[in-house]
């Protein structure tokens, strides 16, 4: 095997020829990592971009990047500047910064503990953002480690019947379930709506114009769908979520509508499982299979969490 002709091999280590060359070249080297949130395999769950170390990055460059990785979510973590947070949190989506969601959280605590940056203290973990001072509650250890975030308490905004005429267009054909239509505020505003059975869910064709309308007409995410499991699954309910607000498409798995929608199940005493526990199946009609896990607790706070793993560890120069 022949050395490689950009490398020189002394007695210590093998060190980069000089480039050819007169102008210099500066890199800002940053650790990069990607995971998938709310799966317990590569490819199952919701993608997302950590940026550990963003001191330094300012505003146009954390969103230049968001648009570069083109992932639902990039995140950049710095130093905390409240009195016990465990680190602070700025999210980007590809067009703009996001105040919360439930996916870029869970996926960023799980990725500074996987790098021992931050340990629980109490079980918890503590987010700074622009959402304020959240906790973390951190299960377990390593790859089967889940993780679950408070998310900020969910309102009622309107309960609606399924023929409103805003709605009209956006649930016909569908068979309703039992719960009225409702639009809930979580930080982020979506339409819920109860399909009658598992199956008639996962058959949805969205009508992408009448979601799109309903969305800025109503000042929120879109439509997000759900259905009762059939018996025997290893969930509780199935969840679509039809984005239209700023861009069409449907949601791999999103924590933050998951948990407005508990907090709507919450209110209506419609939660399934046991002790305000359970599990919802997400993704599979887009080619993921996420699972994520909720928890209303005695206070009524909602919980939305699962298991991350890691699929890129590397570094970003820019």
């Amino acid at each position: 095997m022949h050395p490689s002709p950009l490398l020189q091999t002394g007695n210590s280590r093998a060190t980069p020829l000089p480039r050819p060359h007169t102008s210099p070249v500066f890199l800002m080297t940053r650790r990069y990592l990607q995971m998938d949130v709310f799966a317990d395999r590569p490819g199952a769950g919701n993608p997302l971009a950590v940026i550990p170390d963003a001191e330094g990055l300012d505003d146009a460059a954390m969103q230049a990047i968001a648009r570069w990785t083109r992932l639902p979510e990039t995140t950049f973590v710095f130093p905390p500047t409240q009195p016990g947070a465990s680190y602070r949190v700025r999210m980007f989506s590809p067009r703009r910064e996001v105040p919360f969601a439930g996916h870029p959280s869970v996926g960023t605590a799980h990725a500074l503990l996987e790098l021992g940056r931050v340990a629980p203290v109490d079980g918890l973990l503590w987010q700074e953002g622009a959402a304020g001072l959240l906790p973390l509650a951190i299960d377990g250890e390593g790859p089967g480690r889940r993780i679950a975030i408070r998310t900020p308490r969910a309102s009622v905004v309107e309960v609606a019947s399924a023929n409103d005429p805003r709605l009209a267009d956006v649930l016909a054909g569908l068979s309703p379930g039992a719960l009225p239509p409702a639009l809930m505020d979580g930080g982020r505003r979506w339409w819920l709506a109860e399909i009658a059975d598992e199956a008639a869910l996962r058959t949805i064709e969205p009508a992408w114009d009448a979601i799109e309308a309903l969305a800025h007409a109503t000042d929120s995410m879109g439509l997000c769908c759900f259905a009762r499991a059939d018996s025997g699954n290893d969930y509780d309910l199935v969840v679509r979520a039809f984005v239209g607000a700023t861009a069409r498409f449907e949601d791999a798995a999103s924590g933050a509508a998951n948990a407005t929608l508990a907090a709507w199940l919450a209110h209506n005493d419609a939660l399934p499982g046991r002790d305000g526990r359970y599990v919802v199946s997400q993704g599979r009609e887009v080619g993921f299979d996420a699972r994520l896990h909720l928890h209303v607790d005695a206070d009524g706070e909602v919980w939305s969490g699962g298991r991350v793993v890691t699929v890129v560890r590397g570094q970003i120069d820019w």
